[in-house]
């Protein structure tokens, strides 16, 4: 029989999928002797039953009453017994963090009998009866359903009415009216009174829970986090412990470094008389935890001696949530903590050279992404500036956008392209939609462990808290700073999230320090994030099996990449080389009549692709670069269809005269049209139906080769056939190819040495690599068309038709263009490198498609075999770091 809850002494850190990270993380500090709160904690796997079945186990509340009755004795007291109540929170805990995603209530246990015991027993009545409104607003919004705002509004009522703006001004009759008057709401708007029994508050709260893995902002924040949907939480049932009895009592949140940059120190915000939520939510400022020495040494001390022991034992960056109950320090709750990427890079490095990891681990703990926000933008810091407010410095980067006041406008201007900044007094969860789609969030309340704050650093999202110069009016739609300037919806501002300072108007950005790192203009030791990153990645470098190339189709993009640690071109794509100026040879071209001037239109086009080769084959000297054949269609080198039947109509129409040429092209894209044009005349088709065309390009290949060498340097040149789908389309190509090449030897009296390989981006090569192995020196995968053909869609068209609304009812998780579908298009592409293989053993395989430079990717390809991945110059140092943790992800997985 399944075992459904477990106390904490029976738990560990290595049981989060059972007790979820919360109650998994309170069982290590119980059995570490730190001072935490007795509790149990219900299992995910009773929440599963939950949500499969639509009750809970039969034997879960036998085990919780067992559980509980435990925890009565332990304490010396009953839940919510009359004389001296035990009183217990609630709390979510999934395996992965999701802060205020999901639900919590606080006091449990409390009644119009109860309460008078808790304030007998705590020598409060303001504590008691401030304890009681908080459990009936909490229970009636998480629970009950019953909007927020009711609570939030009746609240502000009562302090209005008293002339007061702080809630400790609230004296213990105040709060037995807000009482009253929550009860009322509850009754009005929830259809039913608020529960007195104590064991039906501790079901409905556990149930509620339950219900919350699957509330909207909980399926919001896994979709944008990639968590599965079907881990479920768990819930941790706590003894309450009290941050609300007075000025000796309140509630903190610590980090054992600094979240934003990884600076050692001491960081986090603490509370007086208060209790945990009010620190996260924002609601009042908070102070420094280091003032809490200059409050409560005592405890202080204590707890900077628990964050040092924490650590040291999880040997990473904690985030630690505690509350002093009269001088006594409680640790309710620890976690490895979200960092920006900055401070993911800089902690690595420190424990390193601490000797708390290895740099493996150091590598395994950080990611893409990470490096990828790294190369964003920063302010400029010599533009004129208009700084209007300073906040925390909650979650850094620079951001700037138009101002808007709540989570659907920031969702519906974004969707039109705006660049936005959500400004709220403080966030909560319900905020989440819009914080996703803003490009930074700035808030005038809470600090750095508010939920802002928190979220924002969990997503990369620029983000400035607590800038209480700013008078947020959000009905109003407006904001008000100290010294008298307004501004409103629509108006745009730029918030920096590194220093916290807020300026109006768009303050104009410069590359960041990374990027200047890699295109070489500063040295890695001038700055200790540079340095962090650049010990990494050369530790990546040393672990990597895969190569990474750059999809280069100029000269300076492929100097940039070979700066950015690019290791050849893997894709060259030589139709770019034929537009703009060039656009009217290929008109020459397709209107040649006859032999001669089709090779008079091919002969002017020969000198300008060579020299393109030349230039690129230069900057990558000693390196690999694959060119890709001419691969779209003919039509697009030609004017529009449309435009151009219209423009020839209106002038007979006035009784112009139409240009001959305008006729003869009018002809010839109607002769090119095609309905489908992406699976019409394009790729290998083209070079096999224009006589000369492929020819052309792969004698300036040779001939750019040849006169590099006689130069003394050494181009390495591939030439990709595309969109293969038959090996007799390769074998002809090729054959032509080698006699232009030998040709071109002879008259040069240069040996190029060039492999000829295909594309394998139509799903029948995939199914056939086999065959056409037996005549491609090389594969790589063309992953974008792959996917279009494989899902049969069109990706100009899906993407914004219907992408959202897949994403949103689960059928993706990410699009199949950004990450790469595994289970379907993988499977092609795996089945494509064992047929390939097995046909020719030394067969070098890419991908050249954008999923090259995607994270999960890399590690996608890595399993699968390939060779090297090929992605956007910008990309580069992100697959090279991909690259090296997917070596390593394959160690570890052999080693199990």
């Amino acid at each position: 029989m399944p075992k459904y809850v477990y106390d904490f002494a029976e738990g560990n850190k290595d049981l989060k999928d059972l007790l979820g990270g919360k109650g998994a993380n309170l069982s290590e500090m119980t059995n570490l002797g730190l001072p935490v709160p007795p509790g149990f904690v219900i299992t995910t796997e009773a929440c599963k039953v939950y949500l499969d079945s639509g009750s809970e186990p039969a034997d879960l509340a036998k085990e919780v009453d067992e559980h509980l009755a435990s925890l009565e004795k332990a304490m010396g007291k009953g839940l919510g017994q009359a004389d001296d109540p035990l009183l217990v929170s609630v709390r979510s805990g999934a395996k992965f963090s999701m802060p205020g995603m999901m639900d919590t209530v606080l006091n449990i246990g409390l009644n119009d009998d109860s309460v008078d015991g808790l304030a007998k027993q705590a020598g409060s009545e303001r504590f008691a009866w401030d304890s009681y409104r908080r459990l009936i607003q909490m229970f009636g919004k998480t629970v009950l359903g019953v909007d927020g705002e009711h609570f939030d509004e009746a609240f502000d009522e009562a302090k209005k009415a008293k002339g007061i703006t702080n809630d400790l001004d609230l004296d213990d009759a105040d709060l037995r009216d807000i009482v009253a008057t929550f009860k009322t709401i509850v009754s009005e708007q929830a259809g039913r009174d608020f529960p007195s029994d104590p064991r039906e508050q501790l079901n409905l709260a556990v149930h509620a829970v339950f219900d919350s893995w699957n509330g909207d902002r909980a399926k919001l924040y896994r979709r944008q986090e990639r968590i599965p949907a079907d881990l479920g939480t768990a819930v941790n049932v706590v003894a309450m412990v009290f941050g609300n009895l007075g000025m000796d009592s309140g509630t903190g949140v610590a980090f054992t470094r600094d979240p934003g940059s990884g600076d050692r120190g001491v960081y986090g915000d603490y509370l007086q008389n208060a209790q945990g939520e009010d620190v996260v939510a924002g609601i009042r400022n908070t102070v420094s935890l280091a003032e809490l020495e200059n409050i409560d040494k005592p405890a202080y001390d204590e707890l900077m001696q628990i964050m040092s022991t924490l650590e040291n034992h999880y040997r990473d960056l904690c985030d630690i949530e505690f509350t002093v109950e009269r001088n006594k320090l409680w640790m309710l709750q620890t976690r490895v903590g979200k960092r920006t990427a900055a401070a993911a890079f800089t902690i690595a490095v420190q424990l390193v050279d601490e000797g708390l990891i290895d740099m493996d681990e150091a590598l395994q703990r950080v990611n893409g992404a990470q490096l990828a926000q790294l190369m964003f933008p920063r302010f400029d810091d010599d533009a004129a500036k208009d700084e209007i407010a300073t906040g925390v410095n909650a979650s850094p980067g620079a951001a700037v956008g138009k101002v808007v006041f709540d989570s659907v406008t920031a969702g519906e201007w974004a969707a039109r392209g705006e660049a936005v900044i959500l400004v709220r007094r403080e966030t909560n969860p319900d905020d989440l939609p819009g914080m996703i789609a803003a490009e930074g969030i700035l808030t005038s309340r809470g600090g750095k462990t508010s939920h802002a704050a928190v979220v924002a650093r969990g997503m990369g999202k620029t983000c400035v808290s607590g800038a209480d110069d700013l008078e947020v009016d959000v009905k109003g739609k407006s904001v008000k700073t100290r010294s008298g300037t307004t501004f409103g919806e629509g108006d745009v501002v730029s918030i920096d999230g590194t220093s916290g300072k807020v300026y109006l108007g768009e303050v104009p950005v410069v590359p960041s320090p990374v990027v200047q790192y890699f295109e070489g203009t500063i040295d890695a030791a001038s700055d200790p994030l540079v340095t962090a990153v650049d010990r990494i990645i050369r530790h990546a470098d040393g672990k990597r099996r895969l190569g990474v190339r750059t999809n280069a189709d100029t000269e300076d993009d492929a100097a940039r990449a070979r700066r950015f640690g690019a290791a050849g071109i893997g894709l060259c794509r030589t139709e770019h080389m034929f537009l703009g100026e060039r656009r009217g040879y290929v008109e020459r071209l397709i209107l040649a009549e006859g032999e001669s001037e089709q090779s008079a239109a091919l002969d002017a086009l020969l000198p300008l692709q060579r020299d393109d080769f030349v230039a690129i084959f230069g900057a990558m000297d000693g390196l690999p670069v694959t060119v890709r054949l001419i691969d779209p269609p003919l039509h697009e080198f030609l004017p529009d269809l449309t435009e151009l039947s219209v423009k020839i109509a209106v002038a007979e129409a006035k009784g112009q005269s139409v240009e001959a040429k305008d006729k003869t092209l009018l002809e010839a894209v109607r002769r090119l049209h095609e309905q489908n044009p992406m699976l019409g005349l394009r790729g290998v088709r083209l070079g096999l139906v224009i006589p000369g065309l492929f020819g052309l390009q792969v004698r300036a290949i040779a001939e750019a080769a040849a006169e590099l060498k006689k130069l003394g340097k050494d181009p390495r040149p591939e030439i990709m056939v595309p969109l293969v789908g038959a090996v007799q389309e390769l074998e002809v190509v090729r054959e032509e190819a080698e006699k232009i090449i030998a040709g071109v030897a002879a008259e040069t009296g240069v040996e190029v040495d060039t492999l000829i390989g295909t594309m394998i981006e139509v799903p029948r090569a995939a199914l056939t690599a086999g065959q056409i192995a037996e005549a491609a020196q090389f594969f790589s995968f063309g992953t974008n068309d792959l996917t279009q053909m494989g899902w049969a869609f069109s990706r100009d068209d899906v993407e914004g038709a219907f992408f959202s609304r897949y994403i949103d009812l689960g059928i993706f998780g990410v699009s199949p263009f950004e990450t790469l579908d595994a289970e379907g298009i993988g499977r092609l592409v795996t089945l494509a490198v064992d047929e390939g293989r097995a046909t020719n053993p030394k067969l070098k395989i890419g991908v050249c498609g954008e999923h090259g430079g995607d994270p999960e990717s890399v590690h996608f390809f890595h399993h699968a075999g390939l060779d090297y991945v090929s992605c956007s110059p910008f990309r580069v140092p992100v697959a090279r770091l991909e690259a090296g943790r997917a070596a390593l992800e394959a160690v570890g997985s052999d080693s199990r």
